[in-house]
Parts: C-alpha cells; structure tokens; sequence
C-alpha cells in the first residue's frame, strides 16, 4: 500500500485507502466485527454481491458528469478488476460487479488518479447527488442547478456531521419544473426558481421510496442559493442526533419528520443555527458560466443510407440545447448495461468531435452534450456502429430495472429479465410507445425500490408465489398509478395485484389493450383514476391464478434453471469481539480526528468529530450495561438516567450539558479547543470505570 503515497497527491484520499486495505486486514484478522467493517467499506463504496466471495463496487459520479479521461480510467478499472462491464443506476453511479475484497483498495487508488471516487457511495452517508441530465443546457430552465449540486457534493464528503447516521440520504436537483430529478421522492430536492431576479430554490423535504413510499413535504417555495449548503448542514444535523438507528426500517429520515411533523422537524433545525459551520455559503458559478469549448476536430460528412431510420432516431434521441448551435445525444443503454469496449469508443467520441462531456441519466441512460448541429449525422453512423442508435430514449419502451436476482443479495425474483422481455413486446407488439414519453414502466427486484417501481405509470416488482401444493414460484407484484406531476408534485402507484413472472407480458399486454380501447382522450393517470384500482384487479385477476402453473412457471426470466427463493446471502462469517472495547477505540478515533481537524484550523470539522466521540463512548459504555438506545438523543439522555449518580463517571452538570454544548456555541477556535480537552477528560473517566467494571467482570 506504500506505493499508493507517490501516485496520489491528496494526502487525505491516500490516508482514506490506506485505511480501508488496514481495516480488510484487520477484519480478515478476526480483530474488528463483521458489523463494523461492513459499515466501514460500504462508505467507501463496496458492498456484498449476492454471489460469495466477491464484491460490486459502486463509482460516485456526481449528477452523472463523466468526462473521456474518467470513463476510459473507469473502463481500465473494470477490465483489470472485474469483467469489463458496466451497469448504470437509477442514482447516476456506475457499478462493476465481482471484485476481489483484497483489491479493492488498489482499485480506488486507480481510480482516484482521474479524480473519480468510491466513498460514501454506499453506507449510511450521503449517497450520490442526482441532477436531471440535462441541467445547463435546458432551455427552459431558470439557470443551470449543477454548480450547485457538484458544491453540496464537495461540502459533504467526508464531513463529519453525515458519516455514520441512522441511515442513507439522498439529495437531488432538477433542472426544471418538468421535475426530472424526481425531488417529490428524495430526502432533499431542490428545483430552481428566480424571485425578483434572485437566484433560489424550491426545497422538498422527506420523501421516499422503498415499502412505504412517502411525498417530500415542500420545506419552502424559495431558499435563496447563498442558504443551501446551511440548510442542508442544519438537516443532516438534526437526522444524525434524532434519527433511530436500530430499527432499520423505520431509520429513513420520511419517518423521523412524519414522527416530528415538518414544524417539530424544522424547530431541531433551528436549533442547530449557532453550530452550523457557515450562516451563508456563497457558491461560486463562475466555472459553468464559461462558453461551451469547441470539439478539437471537426466531425466527418457521412451519408446516412437509411434516412428514415435515421430521422425516428433523431426524433427521440436528439434535443436542442440552449447553446446556439449545440446538441445533445440521448443513447438509450438496455438496462444500464453495456461495455468497455463501447465504453472506450464512446470515450474517444466525445473527446475529439464533442464537448468531452456526458451525463449518466436516472434512467439508466446516457446523454451526450454539446455537439455541434453538424456532427450529428456522423454521430449517429459511429453510434449505430456501436449498437447504440436504437430510438426511444427514455420513452415507455425504456423499461428501468435494478439488478435484481442477478448479483443483489436482497433481491427476490428477476427484474432485469423480466424487462427484457417487456421491452421486446413493446418494440415487436406496440410500436406507438417508442415515441411516448407519457408512460413509464420500472421495475425492482424487491420491496426496496431500487428501480423505483412504486412511482411509476406501470410498476412490477419481484415477489414469489406458492401454488396449492406448496411449491414456489417467481411473481410479480403489479403496480398502477404512480408518475411526475411536476414541480415537486408526484404520486406513488397502488398496488393491484400479485402474479407468477412469466405471466408478465400478458399483464402488460392486457394493461395497453385496455387503456387503447377505453381511455378516450385521457392521459395514462386520468384513465386508471376514472377506472380505480378494483376495475384492474378483476380483469388482471385470471392471471394470478396458482392451480394451473406449468413447468416453465417456475424458471424465472434469464435463468435456466428451477427458481429458488434465496434473500440475504450471508457475506463472511462472524468473528468473536469485545464490541465495547471496539466501539471505545473508534470513539478515540474520532478525538483524534477531531484533534487533527483543530490542528488543521477546521474548527466546526473539529467540533463535531468530538461531538461523535463522545455520543459513541456513551453508546460503548451503555452497550456494557446492557442498555438498549435507538438514537443519538436517546444514548445521551439514557446516559445521565444510568450513570448521572456514579462516582467515577459523573460530570460536573449533566452529560447532555456537555454534548450540547455544540448547540450553544459558534464554531471558534475557542470552543473547539475546550470542547476536546472536555472530551478528554471524560474518556479518563470512561478508562477508570471500564478498568473497574472488567476487574469485577473478572
């Protein structure tokens, strides 16, 4: 690993992966728990596929900006560590699958040479900040939201107030009231607006996804821009001290506001104003409001042989863009799949004959930006080479699908095979789709949404079913209803009812026949409202049927072999630990972060990693009690209750006047200072009880 210190200049990305290669050390060692390093490398990106043994390795790319250096090293990457593919999400990441734990260190130091990363990809931390793909260059919208999405993803990595929360969070910004960075669904979304010539957003608060699905609440209809990176500190905030972390189902921060209510919600916020590390953060623009730089050649004249092929392409897959003269290029990617090869060709593109740009869509996708109104042709011929000239960019025959039963170990039947085969109808059976952008069809795996089917026009997601005789089957929840209203508007779709896989196709069928014969003039959404949920029940209900099943019935979509419900592959085995002694060094760890900050001159840096060290020494020595707590407020509060009397650990007023001393103060030198030696002092006392509780113990 000493070989990673000449090849990276940031001292702080070479500490981070020398720290993961120490920490696989240590967990091959049997000298950390599973639970602890599975916390560790998922914030830095690599997490457990469904298969034993190897891992998928998910690539942060914020807002889905990918530049020609980037994807080729990415392509390196997967052709050196993995399997020379590639697989977009609905989050704009980039995920290579079947990687050696071992090598993954040594991946991310390759990686970080053309400044791309893996932390806080995975993990309870913030994931990766989405944009709608075309931001800067819509002409509709009021100014360009990715400067401001790229300057949250800088201000949060690796900020201490958001690396170990209850959960994950989301943050996303549209370009657009079209709303096509979904803001209704995350936990922050954002949507630009101008108000008397200032430059501000619409703010979405507590949405969600997943098994219980909820709409964001509208925190503001304007937040000047200057308020956006304290906005967001202060909300983080809150959800690391409020929000529950041993029930993971309920950690999702949806259920701490509709726990508080959006008023008690905004009130902690409040709270927090004092300790926020800026009261405004002016963020500089002056990067993106540049001309758009020339291609470095200029494209070849081609002839295109079969026009009219080439003009249903351009009819889907070519937009505008507000630059004069400039387009941008929709490649639509069959699930998210494709190659390095395809990768590498791409890569070359848009170096020599574009504007060394592209942007991963939410819909698993790609959109080339910036070329010139004359390269189109050309651009066309080189992509129909590459089997990438297929019209219907995000159209209803653009099925979204996470990887499923694939590699995910939560997944329950097959969702990228399932898609498969729907696209195949829609394009062979139902070609008036492949220009329809009113419908969309997404599929999940599971009850986790990660292909956000709950949102959706047209929904499935992977279940199973038994038959009388008790044998399983792969099925397919299906799901109506959902979609984009717009402006921070959506709705979640309902469920209708439950299916064996294979009978996929015919539901679908059955859904578009309807809709085409009874629909009239009404949109997708007016139809299933007018209709209800029980006129679809009844005519979907013979599919459901289980005392009929045949043999294929039970090979689900992509596989040859008979289905087997398996969820939740264990990923290593156990090792046996003092959890209390191991949660009091990384309590430490944290001092020493906190020390480091100050030394550094990052006061609120330094305030909060104390903050942490001293929430999670309470938390070790609770833990040693046996004293069950389900948040940072409720481990600080249970700590007075149960050692406010004790000699040896009793403070001078009260633990939480010690913690919240954050809440009480600016973040100054002063303070930070005094808050660490304050901390230092109690892990004297934390020492002397744990000596004295052992010698009992013993």
């Amino acid at each position: 690993m000493q070989s990673f210190r000449t090849e990276i200049e940031n001292p702080v990305v070479e500490r981070d992966i020398i720290e993961l290669e120490r920490k696989i050390k240590l967990f091959k060692d049997g000298k950390i728990d599973e639970e602890r390093f599975r916390s560790l490398r998922l914030a830095r990106g690599v997490y457990g596929q469904r298969q034993e043994g190897v891992q998928m390795i998910r690539i942060k790319l914020p807002y889905g900006k990918v530049t020609s250096d980037q994807l080729l090293r990415i392509s390196d990457v997967s052709d050196e560590y993995s399997r020379g593919k590639l697989h977009i999400t609905t989050r704009q990441d980039i995920q290579i699958h079947y990687v050696s734990l071992d090598r993954t260190p040594e991946l991310w130091a390759e990686l970080e040479k053309s400044d791309v990363t893996l932390r806080e990809a995975c993990g309870n931390t913030v994931r990766n900040v989405t944009a709608s793909p075309d931001a800067g260059i819509n002409p509709d919208e009021a100014f360009d939201a990715t400067p401001y999405a790229h300057a949250t993803f800088q201000f949060f990595l690796r900020n201490p107030i958001c690396q170990e929360m209850g959960r994950k969070f989301k943050m996303s910004f549209s370009s657009t009231d079209d709303d096509t960075a979904l803001t209704f669904i995350h936990d922050l979304g954002f949507i630009p607006k101008i108000k008397g010539g200032e430059k501000g957003f619409k703010v979405m608060l507590g949405g969600g996804l997943g098994s219980q699905p909820r709409h964001a609440d509208v925190l503001t209809e304007f937040l000047p821009v200057n308020q956006l990176i304290p906005t967001i500190e202060g909300v983080l905030r809150v959800f690391d001290r409020y929000g529950e972390r041993s029930r993971r189902l309920k950690a999702r921060m949806k259920f701490l506001i509709k726990d508080l209510g959006l008023e008690g919600f905004m009130d902690l916020v409040a709270e927090e104003k004092k300790a926020l590390s800026y009261k405004t953060y002016e963020i500089d623009t002056s990067a993106y409001d540049k001309p758009v730089t020339a291609p470095l050649t200029e494209a070849p004249e081609v002839i295109i042989e079969d026009v009219k092929a080439y003009e249903a392409w351009k009819a889907t897959n070519v937009f505008k863009q507000k630059q004069e003269g400039l387009y941008a290029i929709g490649i639509k990617v069959r699930l998210g799949d494709f190659s390095t090869e395809k990768a590498r060709a791409l890569a070359a593109l848009i170096k020599k004959y574009g504007g060394d740009e592209l942007r991963l869509t939410l819909r698993q996708n790609i959109l080339l930006r910036h070329i010139p109104e004359g390269a189109i042709p050309f651009f066309y011929s080189q992509l129909a080479n590459l089997g990438f000239a297929r019209p219907g960019y995000e159209t209803t025959t653009d099925i979204t699908a996470c990887p499923g039963t694939d590699t995910c170990n939560l997944g329950i039947a097959s969702s990228t095979g399932i898609a498969d085969k729907l696209e195949d109808v829609l394009v062979e059976e139902y070609p008036e789709y492949l220009n329809n952008k009113e419908i969309t069809i997404k599929i999940s795996g599971c009850m986790n949404a990660c292909g956000q089917h709950n949102m959706a026009h047209i929904g499935f997601q992977g279940m199973s079913v038994r038959t009388p005789e008790k044998l399983v089957a792969p099925a397919l929840q299906v799901l109506l209803g959902g979609g984009v209203l717009g402006n921070g508007d959506g709705r979640f779709a309902d469920k209708v009812i439950k299916i064996p896989s294979k009978r996929g196709p015919q539901a679908l069928r059955a859904i578009l026949d309807d809709f085409k014969a009874n629909a009239g003039n009404q949109d997708f959404l007016s139809y299933y409202d007018e209709k209800g949920q029980r006129y679809f029940y009844d005519f979907l209900k013979p599919l459901s049927e289980t005392d009929n099943l045949v043999e294929s019935d039970f090979v689900d979509w992509g596989n040859d072999e008979k289905y087997i419900q398996e969820v939740g592959v264990g990923e290593c085995a156990g090792v046996v630990i003092d959890l209390v002694q191991t949660l009091l060094l990384e309590a430490k760890e944290k001092l020493g972060n906190a020390i480091e900050a100050f030394e550094g001159k990052n006061w609120a840096d330094s305030i909060y990693h104390t903050y942490a060290s001293l929430v999670n020494g309470a938390k070790a020595i609770l833990l040693s009690e046996n004293v069950k707590t389900n948040t940072q407020a409720n481990i600080i509060a249970e700590f007075d209750k149960t050692f406010g009397e004790d000699a040896v650990l009793k403070v001078e007023t009260s633990f939480a006047d010690l913690v919240y001393q954050i809440q009480n103060n600016e973040p100054t030198q002063e303070f930070a200072e005094a808050y660490i030696a304050d901390a230092n002092a109690f892990f004297d006392r934390v020492d002397a009880f744990r000596k004295n509780q052992l010698a009992h113990a013993n």
